[in-house]
């Protein structure tokens, strides 16, 4: 077990290895995620721009190349709120490949779009072949030649003026034919093959808005039961439904909630405690979520607390308010479980993401930074072998303190493959990828 768990390495990355200066805030990467089979992965940023990679079969190991990229959404103006509206792709999610052809839901703050991506055949009319001593008026029938493959993405459908609020998640169903989309205040249900109509199955904007006491941060659908998603909220709480108990959902729930200690109470409290990402274990028996400090993995059949607290940033305890100045306290870190559910995953700063396994036994620090292009060894990993604190907690700093941390170099967005040890990482604009 030791071994494996040391045998992390840095595979490939692609993108600007410049300076950081040369930049543009276009080139941020947003969004990260694989494909159900792995063999695709795709990206998007706040230029509204997906790219997708592919397997590359001729190299051994799980190494990609790049496949296609297409521009999908375009900066609006909301002219009726005076309001403008980014390019930049808050989500990327796959659909259930049916045929030769895939298909992925893209979204920005306001608009859902499906995109078919395919191959196509580039055919050119060839020199015409009727001999010349044949009469002027033979019908001369011209003649199609292959002249090149080309990858092609075209929009199949556009999900637009459902949702009032910011889009923070889109969830694909098990059942294929549905998907969530999450805001703030509400969550939507569609059918993939309607674009103008979706189901509101949660809402939770008081009628007065002045007595707001949570928002929405992200939702998911349960892997196998198509009638059940769980959502998280601003309050630290995840709410597990079954849609067949109620059309409207936010009533019957199971509430995954941790009472807080008085004792640590503090201004920054509910700030800190906000779940940025929740995901199901691929077996649908664990969920894992996200707050600022670090990761709590819960037992769908036991929501009074979790099976395990693991620190990541209890290091920050003491800069909670020089946090709060520059508002990295805000920063909004996602979360992976490993294909088999044994590890999971979550970024920091400095570039650092942390790989735990389920026993709480150790804690793999490693670094997608740019900088280690110069270093002999590229991405070579810092790992720590640490004991669980009381009551099953783990704790973790990866050598990093408060004080070195470089917090304008943070890791928000990664993918776990669906059946490898593999993971796709993206640092600013870069996408990294270890094996």
């Amino acid at each position: 077990m030791a071994e494996e768990q040391h045998s992390w390495k840095f595979a490939q990355c692609f993108g600007d290895k410049g300076d950081s200066d040369d930049i543009t805030e276009a080139d941020i990467i947003t969004t990260v995620e694989f494909d159900q089979t792995g063999d695709l992965l795709a990206t998007g940023d706040k230029g509204g721009r997906v790219v997708l990679f592919e397997r590359n079969d001729g190299k051994k190991g799980c190494e990609y190349k790049f496949h296609t990229e297409f521009q999908s959404h375009e900066a609006e103006f909301d002219y009726l709120k005076s309001l403008e509206i980014e390019e930049k792709i808050n989500k990327i999610k796959w659909c259930k490949r049916q045929n030769s052809a895939h298909f992925l839901l893209t979204t920005n703050d306001k608009t859902i779009k499906l995109w078919k991506v395919f191959e196509k055949s580039l055919r050119v009319v060839a020199e015409n072949t009727v001999a010349p001593s044949l009469p002027s008026s033979q019908l001369q029938i011209p003649k199609l030649s292959y002249r090149d493959t080309i990858v092609a993405a075209i929009p199949r459908k556009v999900y637009a003026n459902a949702h009032a609020y910011h889009i923070n998640s889109i969830s694909t169903n098990s059942d294929g034919e549905t998907y969530l989309s999450a805001d703030d205040l509400r969550i939507n249900l569609w059918n993939l093959d309607i674009s103008d109509q979706s189901f509101n199955i949660v809402d939770v904007k008081p009628a007065n808005m002045e007595e707001l006491t949570e928002v929405i941060t992200a939702a998911e659908f349960h892997p196998y039961h198509c009638n059940m998603f769980m959502y998280s909220s601003s309050k630290g709480s995840i709410k597990l439904i079954d849609m067949r108990q109620s059309a409207l959902c936010d009533q019957h729930a199971t509430v995954f909630e941790e009472p807080e200690n008085p004792a640590t109470r503090s201004f920054f409290s509910e700030i800190i405690s906000s779940v940025s990402d929740v995901k199901f274990s691929q077996d649908g028996r664990y969920i894992l979520s996200r707050d600022y400090l670090g990761l709590k993995i819960w037992d769908i059949n036991m929501n009074n607390k979790p099976v395990q607290t693991i620190q990541i940033h209890d290091q920050l305890r003491n800069r909670l308010c020089d946090l709060y100045e520059n508002d990295c306290i805000f920063d909004k870190f996602e979360c992976n479980f490993s294909a088999d559910g044994n590890s999971v995953l979550s970024g920091s700063y400095s570039n650092t993401f942390h790989i735990f396994d389920r026993e709480g036994k150790s804690d793999i620090s490693l670094q997608a930074d740019k900088n280690a292009f110069k270093a002999k060894r590229l991405g070579s990993a810092k790992h720590k072998m640490v004991s669980s604190g009381p009551g099953g907690g783990l704790s973790s700093s990866g050598g990093l303190t408060s004080d070195n941390m470089d917090y304008s170099k943070k890791i928000l967005h990664a993918s776990w493959h669906p059946r490898e040890n593999s993971i796709a990482v993206a640092a600013t604009n870069n996408l990294f990828i270890f094996t």
